[in-house]
């Protein structure tokens, strides 16, 4: 099932609003109205819908910082009636493959709550790296970009 990233729109905004996760995984991510409020306020975020064969299954969120030559993976989360099906996985590939194509890019940074095995297993086996460094109680990592 090919996945898509699709901007959110008033079309699609209360389907991404009503995207939820587990309750075991609540503390794990964000709400989804808490990430769109900061796209808008923070003018740099690029919210998008996870769509798989035209259904809204997550949300992601992502950035570039021009002067830290750094893309930043904000924000990943499937709906809990999606989860385990690669969708998580196919929306980070697309994010990554952006931001790789990003002039300057040299680094891809995300981050996760260290008890989050399920999010630390996906992030390294698409090519991230702990780096040691806790950010607001998340374990950073990150991919350098050749």
């Amino acid at each position: 099932m090919p996945v898509e990233l699709v901007e959110i729109t008033m079309k699609n905004f209360e389907e991404c609003l009503n995207l939820t996760v587990n309750d075991w995984q609540l503390n794990f991510v964000a709400p989804n109205c808490y990430s769109l409020s900061e796209a808008y306020a923070d003018k740099v975020s690029v919210p998008r819908a996870i769509y798989a064969d035209g259904v809204m299954v997550g949300f992601i969120m992502y950035d570039y910082d021009a002067d830290k030559q750094t893309g930043f993976i904000t924000r990943l989360m499937v709906d809990k009636n999606h989860q385990k099906n690669g969708y998580g996985r196919e929306a980070m590939e697309i994010v990554i493959g952006r931001l790789k194509e990003t002039p300057g890019c040299k680094y891809i940074r995300t981050s996760y709550w260290p008890d989050n095995v399920n999010a630390g297993r996906l992030y390294e086996k698409l090519g991230f790296v702990k780096t040691g460094e806790i950010s607001g109680g998340e374990a950073v990592c990150r991919i350098t970009v050749s």
